[in-house]
């Protein structure tokens, strides 16, 4: 008793959690299955390097703010003939992060460009990349405020540690002239140092309408596809489908 008081003293101590709940159990595992001592010690050493892992992937999943969880398993494919699916998966490898790459995904609303984003997203995280997701509406109202509250400089610092940015929405809102020149200072910031997924309705001869200046946005795309890829995903609406599924079943 004194033996096992002290043990889970030290690896409360070292900080073992999952070691701590599981030695009992799976040293009578290791018993009944003649386990050697290496192997149960292996066997501990993984469990605990599993949940940490898992730990980290979850820390960095909040820390990302998605807006919803959606995984590359559940999106169809199938629906969106412009989308190469062999792309995407090989894209969810994360060479292009390694290579500070940008993604844009480009087509009509409500064909799952948010998904893909998030999925994407998802598996940088899987990978231990940090990734911070936005509205460009909410990117702005923050980047705004902390122009406002004397703190830009500290959000932008904030945004440059992460390794994946990926701001949703663009086209839907436009942008006041303050809050442009504010959006193409962060896509300055990261040009060849981190990688931004962007998901739009528009195409780049309409974006000029969302920053108000032609100027301005000819600088934005010239840094934001220079390094990038492009994935178009036109088709019928994921919602509206939906929507007119629920009606006929009615």
């Amino acid at each position: 008793m004194e033996h096992q008081m002290l043990l889970e003293a030290y690896l409360k101590r070292l900080k073992l959690p999952a070691i701590l709940q599981h030695y009992q159990e799976m040293a009578r595992q290791a018993e009944q299955g003649n386990q050697t001592y290496e192997g149960y010690l292996l066997a501990l050493s993984e469990l605990e390097a599993n949940q940490r892992d898992e730990n980290a992937f979850r820390r960095r999943v909040r820390q990302a703010r998605y807006p919803l969880l959606k995984t590359l398993d559940q999106f169809d494919f199938s629906a969106i003939h412009s989308l190469n699916k062999a792309k995407v998966l090989n894209l969810a490898q994360g060479e292009y992060i390694e290579k500070k790459e940008n993604l844009i995904l480009m087509g009509n609303s409500g064909t799952g460009k948010t998904h893909l984003a998030v999925a994407l997203g998802l598996a940088a995280c899987q990978q231990g990349k940090a990734v911070r997701f936005f509205t460009a509406a909410g990117l702005i109202n923050l980047l705004t405020e902390a122009q406002a509250g004397l703190r830009l400089s500290q959000i932008q610092r904030s945004l440059a540690k992460l390794d994946l940015l990926i701001i949703d929405e663009i086209g839907y809102v436009p942008f006041s002239a303050k809050g442009a020149q504010l959006f193409f200072q962060v896509v300055a910031d990261s040009y060849e140092r981190q990688s931004i997924i962007m998901t739009t309705n528009l195409d780049f001869s309409k974006w000029p309408e969302v920053f108000r200046s032609e100027q301005l946005t000819g600088a934005l795309l010239d840094r934001l596809t220079h390094h990038a890829q492009i994935l178009t995903m036109n088709g019928e609406s994921y919602r509206f489908k939906q929507s007119m599924s629920r009606k006929k079943k009615q």
